[in-house]
């Protein structure tokens, strides 16, 4: 999709400080970057020590992004298997579009349900989302 944003960079610039004070985000934080928000504008990673928002991930960015900007889409080929579970999350709490590139494994969540814009279908395995998906990929 040409009109999909790139995560990463739009949270660099866009991001609100009070997004990460949201116990999903904290969440998401702790699950995949294995790091802990402290206070403010201060998350502690067992690997870099303190750091700023903008040094997470770009999974974990492009994830706070889909959750705190559901209006708009994000290209999800930032993120990593390791996000899968956080996509589907988002997408039971909110009503989002993304794109995504590559077959994220969804395997072990089964039963879920992701529409394929593209064939205008529900998959609710991960043998249909294959099968649907790598049609355009």
């Amino acid at each position: 999709m040409e009109a999909a944003n790139y995560g990463p960079s739009w949270f660099k610039y866009n991001y609100r400080p009070e997004w990460l004070k949201d116990p999903f985000v904290q969440q998401m934080i702790e699950d995949v970057d294995h790091s802990r928000y402290v206070d403010g504008l201060v998350i502690d990673s067992p690997v870099l020590g303190p750091i700023p928002p903008e040094r997470l991930s770009g999974g974990l960015k492009t994830l706070i992004m889909i959750y705190e900007r559901a209006d708009l889409v994000f290209d999800a080929t930032s993120c990593g298997d390791n996000c899968a579970k956080w996509l589907l999350e988002i997408g039971t709490r909110k009503d989002v579009l993304v794109n995504l590139n590559y077959l994220m494994t969804f395997e072990e969540y089964e039963p879920f349900q992701i529409y394929i814009e593209n064939e205008n279908k529900l998959t609710e395995n991960y043998k249909d989302f294959l099968f649907t998906a790598a049609k355009y990929l």
